[in-house]
């Protein structure tokens, strides 16, 4: 305990230490009791006194195993387990001096002022030694002069412990500045030492210190307050670190490498969707579920999302064998009490398809499952009709001839007034669905229609995360791109909402926010990186992509909305299909994946679709 050093104090020598502590206790307790002038019977006394208390407190050390804690770690629980083994001690000695007075000619073993004394004095030297010499520790391992400082936004329970976390880990080289915190009731007050102030300083404590982080520890607060907040700080070049919630603690207790950087995920939130849970649970429960694409991004988290409903089965269809197989291992997991099946097979075989819904009997089908990559879909037509197109179809029609209830088909933004193939091929599937509601006697079909979805696989944002990781550049097509962003829980929380709301035959489109420049969307997430634009990383112009918008739609211009129960899901009103037409259309088109001719392909698309138009395509001619 008195050599600093990053071997640990052997045990015995911290054992020795506290049980000098005791005998000091001893002494202060009588010099005390007696006026600092102790009679000389009771000076005669001392020795069995001192025998008798450090036996005591050394057998309770050795029993409570006070000499194994980890000194220079010395936590409020150790405080505790020290105070809890002395006040047993404590107690044990009142009991002998009651054996001891009722057979001994009615005399004390120990003077009941020196027990009480004697316990406040010791429990007084065994915790503040440890902890002057833990601050020793932390000194000599971080000297005050080279820590940084830092900004606990949030003075409630979790800004506590956050603090205490910083000050605890021998890692950490930061002391903490401020508090600050929205409550107007804990302005001009400290906490352990440390003042809290109003937000209104923040920019004053930012200009005048060299703060190297504020960390967020608030548990609850709003997605837009917490946005201001984050804003404001990389505004000024100052890296954001968040507190996790407390579920995500380890054992309850927060370390340091839990506090970690703020994701741009998180900068883009919205405040959570409140949901009919009631809704959607009588739709969901005890029901034979389909989903399709079901190790996707979307069709993943629906999956997470529709188990906590107790579906009677939830069957998850996908040919890409490995994410399945990953999905399949966090299910059982997560999930111990969900009967699921797990079947891989093409969307594209109607053998195949038919088989899962003969098998299964799905009665609520989400049909997650497409190719959503533009470029990707720009060069290869004929794969777009195959899956968007054909597979979609074969998925719709086996729902009306095995009675499925709802159909709920996810949609894109693309879709509107496509300016590609992937979007247009979406649209011809919205079409065909539509119509089909029309034809079908039971089944309904509903549409979701969003943006893009941060964090799905393939998105613009791990994309300039691993750019950004690799020391850059980053790249955007253009700089004036916008686009319309959703979380993947928030997409998929919508897509429950509306399958439960729909009555079939509707586009349900989402409220997707303020759209974001992709530009300040890849200069935010340099910042919260720590890095500086223009000194370690660039930004670099590629260029639109083939089949690119600068802006994406969400209606199209002949389309209006009609309000719902959710201000958050609007319906798109739509001229009716009719069914014979659009069917006769598929009819023609299908096929053309044999010619393998992608002029022939997009040709036939542009005709099912007339406000297809291409954009930064070979296909623009066709326009003409």
């Amino acid at each position: 305990m008195l050599k600093l050093k990053e071997g640990y104090t052997p045990r015995w020598i911290v054992l020795l230490i506290d049980l000098v502590m005791v005998a000091i206790g001893i002494s202060i307790a009588y010099l005390l009791r007696f006026d600092f002038s102790i009679p000389e019977e009771e000076i005669i006394n001392l020795p069995r006194v001192y025998t008798l208390i450090i036996g005591v407190r050394l057998a309770s050390f050795l029993a409570a195993k006070i000499p194994w804690a980890i000194i220079r770690y010395t936590s409020q629980l150790d405080a505790l387990r020290i105070l809890i083994t002395i006040g047993i001690g404590s107690v044990f000695f009142f009991i002998v001096n009651q054996f001891t007075y009722k057979f001994y000619n009615e005399t004390y073993a120990i003077p009941h002022t020196i027990i009480l004394i004697e316990f406040l004095a010791t429990i007084f030297g065994l915790i503040s030694s440890r902890l002057i010499y833990k601050a020793m520790y932390m000194e000599y391992k971080n000297p005050s002069r080279a820590k940084r400082s830092v900004i606990i936004f949030g003075a409630g329970e979790s800004g506590i412990i956050t603090k205490r976390t910083l000050d605890r880990d021998a890692g950490s080289k930061y002391r903490v500045l401020a508090f600050i915190d929205d409550d107007p009731s804990k302005y001009g007050r400290k906490l352990e030492g440390i003042s809290i102030s109003n937000p209104s300083i923040l920019p004053e404590l930012l200009k005048k210190n060299d703060v190297a982080q504020v960390i967020l520890s608030i548990q609850k607060i709003s997605a837009t307050r917490r946005q201001e907040i984050i804003e404001y700080c990389i505004a000024n070049n100052t890296r954001v670190l968040t507190v996790p919630p407390v579920q995500n603690w380890i054992n309850g207790e927060l370390s340091f490498r839990q506090i970690r950087k703020i994701r741009i995920e998180e900068l883009l939130e919205r405040d959570p969707i409140i949901l009919n849970e009631d809704h959607i649970g009588k739709q969901l429960k005890n029901k034979i579920i389909l989903v399709t694409g079901a190790a996707g991004s979307i069709g993943s988290e629906l999956v997470r999302q529709i188990s906590k409903y107790e579906p009677k089965l939830l069957v998850l269809l996908d040919n890409a064998e490995s994410p399945l197989h990953n999905l399949q291992l966090e299910v059982t997991e997560t999930f111990k009490n969900i009967n699921f099946e797990i079947v891989i097979g093409d969307l594209r075989s109607k053998d195949r398809m038919e088989n899962i819904f003969k098998t299964f009997r799905p009665q609520i089908v989400y049909h997650a499952a497409a190719y959503k990559h533009v470029p990707m879909m720009e060069n290869n037509p004929s794969e777009s009709i195959l899956t968007n197109v054909l597979g979609t179809k074969i998925a719709a029609d086996l729902s009306v001839t095995y009675k499925v209830e709802k159909f709920v088909m996810i949609s894109t933004d693309k879709a509107v007034n496509p300016s590609n193939v992937m979007g247009a091929s979406k649209r011809i599937a919205e079409i065909y669905t539509q119509a089909l509601n029309n034809n079908s006697s039971e089944t309904r079909f509903i549409t979701t229609r969003f943006g893009n979805v941060l964090g799905s696989a393939g998105s613009v944002i791990p994309r300039f995360r691993q750019q950004i990781e690799n020391g850059g550049p980053v790249t955007i097509t253009d700089p004036e791109m916008t686009r319309y962003f959703m979380t993947i829980p928030e997409a998929c929380r919508l897509v429950l909402e509306a399958g439960c709301m729909g009555n079939g035959g509707e586009i349900l489109i989402f409220d997707m926010g303020k759209s974001v420049k992709i530009i300040d969307l890849a200069k935010k997430m340099i910042q919260l990186s720590g890095l500086t634009l223009g000194r370690d990383i660039e930004i670099t112009t590629t260029g639109l992509r083939p089949g690119e918008k600068l802006y994406e739609e969400l209606l199209n211009d002949k389309e209006n909305t009609i309000a719902t129960h959710n201000e958050k899901i609007m319906i798109a009103k739509v001229a009716p299909i009719e069914f014979k037409k659009i069917n006769a259309q598929l009819d023609e088109l299908i096929p053309l994946f044999n010619s393998q001719n992608n002029i022939e392909i997009v040709t036939k698309m542009k005709e099912i679709v007339p406000e297809f138009r291409s954009n930064n395509s070979i296909y623009e001619n066709l326009d003409n």
